[in-house]
């Protein structure tokens, strides 16, 4: 999952970044409401993560017009705004939760995978498709009962297929999954990344719909 983390605290903001990147998570950092807005219109975000005292754009002007939004991304809110009334504002504003600071990030981590499960409609972290199990907190993939190692990229990717098993996702759209900003991208990663999958799980696991992009099926259905 691809994440936009809005918050301008320095300190905070590199706390976070690094939490969710040891957890294989793809983090865009955005300190401002403008640059949080030009980001949510030009890219696909699993996430929002949210403070609402945001330079130029306010939080709370963010969450209602990503409420009347196409593009509607599931939010959790992360304030010092504590007060009842700030809590039930953010929530009816289209939050889908609420952090107040200061927070540990244990429990920012937590709320992430809860949320993410929620809004995708998980009943817990582990993926299931056909014979290969996918568990996207403890990063550990079965195959047949027998636990498949893979890189960190090579995870990234599996979980951004089994998150719509049968769904066709282009390069483009993995690359958008997989790479935050900054990071650098090789002009054939993803299809060098899909190869070495491929070769762990078995190529019947994922399919080239040509011209199209890739998708990940269960070859025994």
């Amino acid at each position: 999952m691809r994440i936009l983390l809005a918050e301008d605290d320095e300190l905070m903001g590199n706390a976070i970044l690094t939490s969710l990147r040891k957890l294989d998570f793809s983090i865009d950092w955005a300190h401002d409401g403008r640059d949080v807005e030009s980001a949510l219109a030009t890219h696909d975000y699993g996430m929002l993560i949210l403070d609402l005292g945001l330079p130029h754009v306010g939080g709370l002007e963010i969450l209602q017009r990503q409420a009347k939004s196409n593009k509607r991304v599931p939010v959790l809110v992360i304030t010092a705004r504590g007060a009842l009334e700030d809590r039930v504002g953010g929530l009816n504003a289209g939050a889908d939760d609420y952090l107040v600071k200061p927070f540990s990030l244990d429990e920012l981590v937590a709320r992430v995978f809860a949320l993410r499960r929620r809004s995708q409609g998980w009943v817990s972290s582990e993926l299931v498709l056909g014979a290969l199990n996918v568990d996207s907190r403890q990063r550990q993939v079965r195959l047949n009962g027998e636990e498949i190692h893979l890189s960190d990229r090579e995870f990234r990717l599996l979980v951004a297929l089994i998150e719509v098993p049968g769904s066709v996702l282009s390069v483009a759209q993995l690359e958008e999954r997989l790479y935050g900003w900054g990071e650098e991208i090789a002009s054939n990663s993803i299809e060098v990344q899909l190869h070495r999958l491929r070769k762990k799980l078995g190529k019947e696991w994922i399919r080239n719909v040509r011209g199209i992009g890739f998708k990940l099926v269960d070859p025994a259905a």
